[in-house]
C-alpha cells in the first residue's frame, strides 16, 4: 500500500512539474502580416534611405549581433525595440509625403499590435528581461541619442529592414526562439 501511495505521489508530483516547465516554455506568439510589414517598408526604403546623410553610422546592432542574442532573450529584446520604434523613431520622424506617411503609420500600427501581445506575454511572465537583452536595448538608445532627432530618425527607418528580418526569423510559429526557459525562483 505504502509503495502504490509513493508511485501516485511521485507521478502526481512528475505531472505537476511537467506542467509548470510547460507554462514556462509557453510560446508569446506574435500574429502578424510580415510579407506586407516589408513591402510596407520597401515602398519607403528608398525615400527613407536617400535623406540619410550618416551612411557609415548604425543605430540598430548588425544582423549578426541580432541574431546572437540567446533565445531566452528574444521576447525582450523584441518587445524593447518595438517600444524604441514606437516611443522615439515614429513620433520623431517629419515625413512630408502623405504616401510616404500611410506606410510608415501602416507599419506603425503593426508594431502597436506586436506590442500589445509582448506586453501581455510580460504581465504572463512570459517574457523575461534579463541584464543582457535591457543592455542591448539601451545601446540602440544610446546611438539615436547620438544623432540629432530627425537624422536619428531617418537612420532608424532606413535600417527598419534588419529589425524586420530580425522579428520574422525569431516569431515564427516553428522558431524555437519563442520558447522561454523557466524562471528558477
Amino acid at each position: 500500500m505504502k509503495t502504490q501511495c509513493v508511485s501516485f505521489w511521485l507521478l502526481g508530483t512528475t505531472l505537476v512539474l511537467c506542467s509548470v516547465y510547460t507554462c514556462g516554455l509557453r510560446r508569446c506568439l506574435i500574429s502578424v502580416d510580415m510579407r506586407h510589414l516589408e513591402e510596407s517598408f520597401q515602398e519607403i526604403k528608398r525615400a527613407v534611405q536617400t535623406k540619410d546623410t550618416f551612411q557609415n553610422i548604425t543605430i540598430l546592432p548588425t544582423v549578426e549581433t541580432l541574431w546572437s542574442i540567446k533565445p531566452v532573450d528574444v521576447c525582450c529584446v523584441t518587445k524593447n525595440l518595438l517600444e524604441f520604434y514606437m516611443d522615439r523613431v515614429f513620433k520623431d520622424h517629419q515625413e512630408l509625403k502623405p504616401q510616404i506617411l500611410r506606410k510608415i503609420s501602416s507599419i506603425a500600427n503593426s508594431f502597436l499590435y506586436m506590442q500589445k501581445t509582448l506586453q501581455q506575454c510580460q504581465v504572463q511572465r512570459r517574457c523575461h528581461c534579463s541584464e543582457e537583452a535591457t543592455g542591448a536595448a539601451r545601446i540602440v538608445r544610446d546611438n539615436y541619442d547620438q544623432l540629432e532627432v530627425p537624422s536619428a530618425a531617418i537612420k532608424s527607418l532606413g535600417e527598419l529592414d534588419v529589425f524586420l528580418a530580425w522579428i520574422d526569423k525569431n516569431h515564427q510559429e516553428t522558431s524555437p526562439a519563442w520558447y522561454q526557459e523557466p524562471v528558477q525562483g
